[in-house]
């Protein structure tokens, strides 16, 4: 082990000797700071801000409570926007929860505002040139092709008909098996929703939702393994004030980062050799027949899309490397964010017994949910849409509870917001979905309320919002293609569970005391922090 103590490493005197040139350095980054803030284009407050140091200390103290501690600061600000001043001034950005403000750089202005280097970084060795981590002509690309597929009647039955057959012979067995015991439906709604994504995208099933294959040393359970082990790293990384630590631990293959290494190289293998088996099954069926029969999966979409295959590779592993980019980017955008919403949707429904019992006389006036189906009582989509209570209840769990909570651009070129707030190039524009959502200049006086009935109408359907109030899928175009098809798996899960069992939380659900300090942790996602544990009863019909 490496000895960290100064005096074994220099003598006392050069020490002293130092400290005194360390001095005039101090107090030109103090001037610095103070000439920063007199910018006469700078508006915008930065609260809890200081020389050198920057809005660290705030950032440390509020850690537990980060998304709380943001909403309180851009609540007490004019315009809802606050400037952000990171350690020693190394970078600068924004951030707001002004709907006027988001219209106006993820739409108006959409091509000024990118992901760019920031996010890049981070998710790079993860995501690589998948769709949520690039711009210009990838981006273009992959929107066009996926655009299609997701409007195309074949995916959305696949879809329904994966997410249906998940309930019906996983989920709701899992469930039954562990009546009256407690159980974490945070873990469970994760392994579910790992399970349904890996079929749609890679038409595989890891089946995690098993819990004995979880630690089988088997190829889809270390790349489940693998995959949990990245995305929490990546987290770290995203999150971290200062950002050259876990750049040094990589260029060092060290700690996490050594860790994260070892993950990528399970979750790549594992990718190509789905996409390598992919590419024989299509040329024996071309072999046997002289039309290939197409397979469903986003991951053999995109294969034999005419528009990918128009693109200029220099070789075959090339394009392997960017289906994979493209379906491990997928499968991290559905893996854990529709569990994500429902962890705090029954979270919330366990504290609110009034909203329980509207969304259990919904489903009761469904006549597909009383005439005896099987196990799940499955919906088709067109009965979902008839559940506009259950839509608007799930609708209102994201407003408080978005599965993203903050997202982030950056200025190619400099701007001015329309509230008046200029943002310098490569500056960096956040914007927080959770704190729009209990913003009163926004929902009113109740907005930290649970009330589903916000959502519907006087003739008791579902009013959508304006995306830029409530930008939980985001907005603009890079909207989410996948949102029609993310409340159809929620509805279909939330439908099946409630008319089957009474989920009660084993904390007593959402309190008006716990509302005012959610137990979430800090991640990329908005997870329960200790996740859900909940006793299972089945429902007297």
């Amino acid at each position: 082990m490496l000895d960290l103590n100064p005096s074994s490493l220099i003598p006392f005197f050069t020490t002293f000797s130092l400290s005194y040139l360390f001095i005039p350095l101090i107090f030109i980054f103090i001037i610095f700071h103070f000439l920063s803030n007199s910018d006469p284009h700078s508006k915008t407050p930065c609260p809890q801000s200081y020389p050198i140091i920057g809005n660290l200390p705030g950032f440390l103290r509020n850690r537990h409570r980060f998304h709380d501690w943001v909403t309180e600061m851009l609540s007490q600000t004019p315009s809802s926007t606050l400037r952000v001043r990171s350690f020693l001034d190394l970078s600068h950005g924004i951030g707001t929860a002004n709907p006027t403000n988001l219209e106006h750089f993820l739409h108006l202005n959409f091509p000024n505002y990118i992901k760019g280097s920031r996010f890049y970084s981070v998710l790079n060795e993860l995501l690589g040139d998948g769709i949520f981590n690039v711009d210009g002509h990838l981006w273009t690309l992959q929107r066009k092709i996926a655009s299609h597929e997701f409007n195309t009647r074949s995916l959305k039955h696949f879809i329904s008909f994966t997410v249906n057959s998940e309930i019906s012979n996983s989920l709701i067995p899992y469930l039954s098996s562990n009546e009256d015991k407690v159980v974490d439906l945070q873990d469970a709604l994760q392994r579910f929703g790992f399970d349904n994504i890996c079929h749609v995208a890679f038409g595989v099933n890891p089946t995690c939702l098993a819990s004995d294959n979880m630690y089988q040393n088997s190829p889809s359970s270390n790349f489940v393994k693998a995959f949990n082990v990245a995305v929490e790293i990546s987290s770290l990384r995203m999150l971290s004030p200062l950002p050259i630590i876990w750049k040094i631990k990589r260029f060092l293959n060290m700690g996490s980062e050594k860790r994260y290494k070892e993950a990528l190289k399970v979750i790549n293998h594992y990718a190509m050799e789905i996409i390598r088996s992919k590419e024989e099954e299509e040329q024996q069926q071309q072999d046997g027949s002289e039309e290939s029969l197409r397979n469903q999966d986003l991951l053999s979409r995109f294969m034999y899309s005419s528009s990918l295959n128009t693109q200029d590779f220099k070789d075959k592993e090339q394009n392997r490397k960017f289906l994979r980019d493209i379906v491990i980017s997928f499968i991290l955008a559905g893996s854990e964010s529709t569990s994500t919403a429902l962890t705090w949707f029954f979270w919330l429904i366990s504290g609110h017994p009034r909203c329980e019992q509207r969304i259990y006389e919904e489903l009761l006036s469904n006549s597909s949910m009383v005439q005896g189906k099987q196990c799940g009582n499955i919906l088709s989509y067109d009965e979902l849409k008839k559940l506009h209570y259950l839509h608007a209840a799930i609708t209102e769990s994201m407003r408080l509870f978005p599965p993203v909570p903050i997202e982030s651009r950056l200025a190619v070129d400099d701007d001015v917001l329309p509230d008046g707030t200029y943002v310098g190039k490569g500056w960096y524009c956040d914007y927080s979905a959770y704190a729009m959502g209990r913003m009163e200049k926004i929902w009113g006086k109740g907005c930290r309320e649970f009330r589903p009935e916000r959502w519907l109408n006087d003739d008791g359907d579902f009013q959508p919002s304006d995306q830029f109030r409530f930008p939980v899928f985001h907005c603009g175009p890079r909207i989410c293609l996948g949102k029609e098809m993310a409340y159809v798996q929620m509805k279909s899960v939330v439908a099946a569970l409630m008319f089957e069992f009474e989920i009660m939380a084993v904390d007593g659900g959402a309190s008006p005391e716990k509302m005012m300090n959610p137990p979430y942790m800090l991640s990329l996602l908005l997870k329960m922090r200790g996740g859900l544990p909940v006793r299972i009863r089945r429902r007297q019909q």
